[in-house]
């Protein structure tokens, strides 16, 4: 049986507190829509800010919603060095001890003393589709993206929950070595 997951290209973004939001929006302001994402209750929000590392910035920084328990800033290895900040590959929410960098709306600044990260790339599963292909919440797992420039990946996150949907989750830096687009398709070999 073919393991076939579709493919999602994350670009840079932000997930912020809802107190920051209010320090970069003004208080009592809440995220609105633009696009809903690929895991349920999740979307691109049209609010976007400046992230300033001590290198250089980067304007128009997409919001994902909805309000995050904690800040954090993904980005690829390349916007890394573009920004000058040393960001750790890790899963999402593993902030401890990363980074930070400034971030500027319109209505104010937040300095973030720690929440850089370049994002482990990860499959969210939703359970009964773990249980289908017997795969496990934190297993490694290998897989191909086909195409002109396919290749393996390796150390790929399983991230099982009820409320996933599936779907793989590369950076830009990744899917620009493989020629992958979102809505390609990858399998799971191992």
């Amino acid at each position: 049986m073919s393991k076939t997951v579709p493919v999602g290209v994350s670009a840079r973004h932000i997930h912020l507190t809802q107190e920051h939001i209010e320090a970069l929006f003004g208080q009592g302001y809440q995220l609105t829509e633009f696009k809903p994402l690929s895991q349920p209750g999740q979307f691109a929000a049209n609010e976007t800010v400046a992230v300033i590392g001590p290198k250089g910035q980067f304007d128009k920084v997409r919001i994902l919603g909805p309000a995050r328990p904690a800040s954090q800033l993904e980005i690829s290895r390349t916007d890394s060095f573009a920004i000058g900040v040393k960001a750790p590959v890790r899963e999402s929410g593993n902030t401890e001890g990363t980074p930070g960098v400034k971030i500027k709306g319109p209505a104010g600044e937040v300095e973030l003393n720690e929440g850089v990260i370049v994002a482990a790339r990860h499959i969210h599963f939703h359970t009964s589709d773990a249980e289908k292909w017997g795969i496990k919440d934190k297993q490694m797992l290998k897989v191909r993206l086909s195409g002109e420039r396919g290749l393996v990946l390796e150390n790929v996150i399983a991230r099982v929950s009820d409320s996933f949907a599936l779907d793989m989750h590369i950076d830009t830096d990744e899917a620009n070595a493989a020629g992958a687009s979102n809505g390609d398709t990858a399998e799971i070999i191992d």
